[in-house]
């Protein structure tokens, strides 16, 4: 028998550095946003962040999901600081609509700027408790004056059995 033997071509792959996963923005983000950020990275060659096309109908073909879905998830990466979005979606001079044009914030952009990394910075916000809420009673489980525990209103409880011996008996 003969051995076969494979290429080891690696082909293409997208990277996510250990330090982008241990930020809070990330840790604390939901598992559809992650898909696109990684579908953003796909279209990175090395030499094209802040040029990077990726329109709201090719992300949602990409992720198998409606195209309204995906709207959120990159307001989502852009509040976390991910994303940046450099040129929005428009038509162009022919009439031909144009994608928008991202750029990854973990990397150095073409002309030169260096990488903002602002998802670094990014921390959850507390939502703070109200103070409008529903108080308990005051006089729930009270003592009254002479040291024995006011018990309040007893329900007598009728069960159906109860109901027809009272009613015999009359």
């Amino acid at each position: 028998m003969s051995r076969k033997r494979f290429k080891k071509e690696a082909g293409r792959h997208v990277q996510l550095p250990e330090w982008l996963q241990a930020s809070e923005a990330w840790d604390t983000m939901q598992p559809e946003p992650r898909a696109l950020y990684l579908e953003l990275k796909r279209r990175y060659n090395g030499s094209n962040n802040g040029e990077i096309f990726l329109s709201h109908r090719d992300a949602a073909n990409a992720l198998n999901v409606h195209r309204n879905t995906v709207g959120a998830w990159f307001k989502e990466l852009q509040a976390r600081g991910f994303i940046f979005l450099m040129t929005g979606h428009h038509l162009g001079p022919a009439g031909i609509g144009q994608a928008s044009k991202w750029r990854l914030e973990e990397l150095p952009t073409l002309d030169g700027r260096p990488a903002t990394k602002s998802f670094l910075s990014w921390t959850e916000k507390q939502n703070p408790r109200t103070k409008n809420r529903t108080r308990r009673h005051k006089k729930q489980d009270a003592l009254d004056g002479a040291g024995t525990e006011n018990a309040g209103t007893v329900l007598n409880f009728v069960t159906p059995s109860a109901i027809i011996k009272k009613g015999t008996s009359q």
